[in-house]
This record gives structure tokens, C-alpha cells and sequence, in this order.
């Protein structure tokens, strides 16, 4: 099943929209509510920049108007109204009497103030006052000052409008700036967290990506060399670490496996073995006693006086039971479990003494067997009997498969003794090397070998903790080379610390 891979683009969009998200946003919002706070004490600041505005021009007027109403000159009275508008931008300023009845206006202004709270409060307490309030159908400020006589007496009221649209679009250009700055600055700070982001973070998280997606079975190892931030550096350090975990993981389990099944084909070969073990004493014991009579009674025979033909015949039968019971002793010397009775014993000597037997076997004639076996001891643990029935298997091996020359060669390297036996036969091809240790496995025609001189050579030497080698000889044939640990002293003394 294949695992599924979030590529680095949906990464790198993901974490840009969770920095936007996480910090632009609440940024911009805190700055969006700081800003309209600020508005609104732009604005009331703002306001009472306009009353005081107001209030300054009603005070500068109100001396000469409170003279001009105690005198009754009303030409006085009009020029310091018109003084007002000349003074400051204003939308009406209107005379009241002390009963709260128009005595002179210019502009718009009201009427009528008998009704008006602000104008009331201003009587009553001889402070200056105002509010927002409709005159004439427009929205205005109203500033109400009193008119004092000399004596402190409140002899009427001064009103000075001015229209609210004046504040408003002092706040409005207000608002328009601050929206326009923090629009702007919004706009800077998320350019700034995107392509910071992506020049600080994202391309190195983009390449981890890249280099996690690469990682898989066999390319657990991540050669790269780590960049970026302290934090990245730290996680592609573990990336590294990791891999080269999983890479030893890797090696290990394959080892195991591969160890599981060795000894998995150990132990089949071990139960096979066992089994044509138990077959080949059957065959024996029930095979034995019938070719000994055919022997027997073949022996009796050729006593007698027989015709050519019916001596033929007769030595013919003969040879077959000996094939037949070399099969058999054969089969009984490859299987069969043989006590553990190894003693130092001269490799050397074994060796000359097959190759001397060898040369006068007729299977052998014609053929020169070589010796290049030192005059020297080659001491190795070995039960006598099963390392010389190795030796003639190997050797007699090569003499039947050479055609005209065998050589037997001794040397030891590396604490082995090795007898190295080659030949000028045709050879053994390479892909069944392996297999020519199988019992019954034959590179010969039917009836010409019984495929287990070779086996035998194997099992005698896996008794012994050595090993063979199959290679090709200079002479172009087969070389055979079988591997003897060197007799060493302490070994002889464990072997024998476990007799009684």
C-alpha cells in the first residue's frame, strides 16, 4: 500500500496560512481596535477643540455685546455679530434677553430658547454650556454664553452655532487617513511574514520535504547537509539520525532473514540426511545378506570349469555386487553418525598413502597422478578412517574425470592445512558447483558414478569444522581444494576432557 505524501507545496501553504492566521490576523485586528480607539479620542478631542473654538470667539465678543445690550445701541450689537463670523467660521450667533427672547441674530440661529435645557443651565449657573441640537432643520453645535453686566447680573445670552458637519469632516479625514495607513501596513506585514516566511523557513521545510519523500527501503541514508534555522537544522540532524537507524534496522533484519533461512536449509538438509539415513540401513540390512549369497554362490561358481561365455557372465555378476555393495558402504559412510574418536593424525601421510593406492586402481591407469605433498608432518584433528575415505573420494574423483594428468598438492596458510587436488578433465561448470555435494547428484553418464563420493567428502569435512572449495586447475580442468584446521594442542586437551 502506498503511503500518501503531503507535498511540499500543501505544506508550505498550510503553515504560511497558520502564520497568517495566528499572527497577521490577530495583529491586524489588535491594531484595527487600537486605531478606532484612537479615532474616537481623535474625535472627542477634536470636539472640544471646536467648543473651545467657540468658546474663545463668544468670550472676545461677549464684553462689547453685554455693554451694547445695557446701552440699547443696537448698531453696536450688529457689528460685534458680524465680529464673530469675521473671527472664526461659524453658522449663526444670535442675542438673547434675559427671558430667553431673540434681541438681535445673524445667520441661522434660534429664535427661541425658553425651551432649551443648555441655554437654562448657562442662566442658572452663569457658566458657559452648549449641545448638539436641529436649528433650522440642520444639525449644529450650539454655544451658549452669558452676557454680565458690570454688577455680575446675567442680562442675557450670547448663542454662536456652528455646523456638526464642521467636526465630522475633520474625523472623517481622520478615519480615511488611519484606514488607508493600516490597510497599507497590513499589507506590508503580511508581504513581509509571506516571503520572510519563505526565505527564513519555507524553503527549508520544502527541502526537508523533499528529502523525507526520497527516504525509503535501501535509501535510508540522507547525505545532504543540514541549512536553515537552528530548529530545522535540529530536525534534519534527526531526519539523519533516523535513517541511518532504519539503515542498520534494514541491514539487521536482513541478516536475520538471511540467517533464518540458512538455518532453515540446514535443518531440511539435516532431516533429508536423516531420512536417507534411516533409508540407506534399511537398504543395507536388507540388501546385505542377499548379495553376500549371490557372492557367495558366484565364488562357488567360478571354482568350476565354466565356458568363456559363461565366464564372462559370471565376472559380470560378480563386478555388479561389488558396485552394489560400494553403493551401499557408500551410502552407510555418508550418513551414518560415527562417534567422535578424532586424534592428531599426519594429513601428509594419508594423503601419500591414497595417492600410492589410487595409482593401482584400474579405473586409474593411464592416468599421472603428480604428488607435491612435503616431506613434512601436517598434524590435524581427525578420526583416521572417515579423513582417508575423504581423500581417496576426492583424489579417485579426479582421476576418473582427468584425461591424462592429476596433481595433489599440501600447503598450509592461515592456520589451514589445504590439499588442493586438480585435474585436466573438462571441468565443472560453475552454476553446478554447488550441487555436486547433493547425494546422488552425478556430473557423469548413468551407471558411470553413484554421486556420492562427493557428499561423503562433504560430510567428513563439515565432522571436522573445515570446508572445500571448487575452482578451475591451470591445467584447464576441476581443482578441489579441502580445508583441515592445524592440530593445536589445547584442542586435542578439550577433546579428551570429556573422557572418564
Amino acid at each position: 500500500m502506498k503511503r500518501p505524501v503531503l507535498t511540499a507545496q500543501k505544506m508550505f501553504r498550510s503553515l504560511r496560512l497558520t502564520l497568517v492566521l495566528s499572527i497577521v490576523v490577530p495583529l491586524m485586528v489588535f491594531s484595527g481596535v487600537a486605531i478606532y480607539v484612537g479615532l474616537g479620542a481623535v474625535e472627542e478631542n477634536l470636539n472640544d477643540r471646536l467648543r473651545e473654538d467657540l468658546e474663545l470667539v463668544a468670550r472676545a465678543v461677549s464684553g462689547p455685546l453685554s455693554q451694547a445690550m445695557s446701552d440699547g445701541d443696537e448698531i453696536v450689537m450688529g457689528e460685534s455679530l458680524k465680529s464673530i463670523f469675521r473671527i472664526g467660521r461659524v453658522f449663526g450667533a444670535s442675542v438673547f434677553d434675559e427671558d430667553g427672547q431673540q434681541v438681535a441674530s445673524l445667520g441661522v440661529a434660534d429664535t427661541d430658547v425658553t425651551r432649551s435645557d443648555s441655554a437654562e443651565r448657562v442662566i442658572a449657573s452663569g457658566k458657559v454650556g452648549g449641545a448638539f441640537r436641529q436649528v433650522d432643520g440642520v444639525s449644529v453645535f450650539s454655544q451658549f454664553t452669558p452676557l454680565i453686566v458690570g454688577d455680575g447680573r446675567i442680562q442675557g445670552l450670547l448663542q454662536v452655532t456652528r455646523k456638526r458637519s464642521d467636526f465630522h469632516e475633520l474625523v472623517a479625514s481622520s478615519r480615511i487617513w488611519a484606514v488607508t495607513i493600516w490597510s497599507m501596513v497590513s499589507l506590508m506585514v503580511i508581504l513581509v511574514v509571506v516571503l520572510g516566511h519563505y526565505g527564513a523557513v519555507g524553503r527549508h521545510v520544502s527541502r526537508l520535504l523533499g528529502i523525507m519523500e526520497q527516504m525509503a527501503p535501501g535509501r535510508w541514508r540522507v547525505d545532504e547537509a543540514p541549512a536553515g534555522p537552528r530548529e530545522l537544522r535540529q530536525i534534519h540532524e534527526g531526519l539523519r539520525d533516523m535513517g541511518e537507524r532504519m539503515m542498520q534496522a534494514e541491514t539487521e533484519i536482513r541478516a536475520s532473514v538471511e540467517r533464518e533461512r540458512e538455518l532453515a536449509e540446514q535443518l531440511e538438509y539435516q532431516e533429508k540426511v536423516a531420512m536417507i539415513g534411516r533409508v540407506a540401513g534399511g537398504v543395507a540390512h536388507e540388501l546385505g545378506a542377499p548379495l553376500s549369497v549371490i557372492q557367495g554362490r558366484a565364488n562357488i561358481l567360478g571354482r568350476g570349469d565354466l565356458a568363456d561365455g559363461d565366464r564372462r557372465h559370471l565376472t559380470d555378476i560378480e563386478h555388479q555386487v561389488e558396485r552394489m555393495t560400494l553403493i551401499i558402504q557408500q551410502l552407510l559412510d555418508c550418513f551414518r553418525h560415527v562417534p567422535d574418536s578424532r586424534r592428531k593424525t599426519d594429513l601428509a601421510a594419508t594423503a601419500k598413502e591414497v595417492v600410492g593406492r589410487i595409482r593401482e586402481e584400474p579405473r586409474c591407469q593411464g592416468v599421472e597422478i603428480r604428488s607435491a605433498i612435503p616431506n613434512r608432518t601436517a598434524d590435524i584433528l581427525a578420526e583416521p578412517t572417515r579423513l582417508e575415505m575423504a581423500c581417496v573420494n576426492i583424489i579417485r574423483n579426479a582421476c576418473q574425470a582427468a584425461r591424462s594428468t592429476v596433481t595433489v598438492a599440501l600447503a598450509e596458510h592461515d592456520g589451514l592445512w589445504e590439499l588442493r587436488v586438480g585435474d585436466d578433465g573438462p571441468g565443472i561448470a560453475e552454476a553446478m558447483r554447488e550441487r555436486i555435494f547433493e547425494p546422488f547428484f552425478s556430473t557423469r553418464a548413468a551407471g558411470e558414478g553413484t554421486g556420492l563420493g562427493l557428499a561423503v567428502v562433504g560430510s567428513v569435512l563439515k565432522e571436522h569444522g573445515g570446508r572445500i572449495e571448487v575452482g578451475s586447475s591451470p591445467e584447464g580442468g576441476c581443482r578441489m581444494s579441502t580445508f583441515w584446521p592445524v592440530y593445536q594442542h589445547q584442542e586435542a586437551l578439550g577433546e579428551n576432557s570429556h573422557e572418564p
